[in-house]
């Protein structure tokens, strides 16, 4: 990569599908798709992942078998990210909430999803679904 290619908001929304799983480094349950590949090279963003990753760790989280992940960032490089049920109904159930004191990530956000396969997280962009 060089230092002129930027992530935009349509680089992402090129992704339909996968072609390629790739394996969390750590959590070995957890895939991740072409596209979450893509938003960890050119967002230089594998912390994000990595987050995500271990908070199915908790047990509140890895109950949901589909979960909506957001991370907001403002002007001032904080960031809030939260992890959410996606409103089956009954409104949103907040799932995992965290400030961020700061980041460099270079979009003003990014959702990306978890869907449980039975054996593994998958983690996805959501044109990917």
């Amino acid at each position: 990569m060089t230092v002129t290619e930027k992530l935009t908001h349509a680089d992402l929304q090129h992704f339909t599908g996968t072609s390629q799983w790739y394996r969390h480094p750590l959590m070995r349950k957890v895939l991740f798709t072409d596209g979450v590949h893509f938003l960890i090279e050119r967002g230089e963003c594998m912390w994000l992942i990595d987050k995500i990753a271990t908070l199915q760790l908790k047990r509140k989280v890895a109950a949901e078998p589909h979960q909506f992940w957001n991370l907001k960032v403002n002007e001032d490089r904080t960031a809030e990210l939260t992890c959410d049920d996606g409103d089956k109904g009954g409104g949103r159930v907040i799932l995992h909430r965290e400030k961020i004191s700061f980041t460099d990530f270079p979009l003003d956000g990014v959702e990306v999803w978890v869907e449980y396969d039975g054996e593994h997280a998958v983690i996805l962009l959501p044109s990917e679904h």
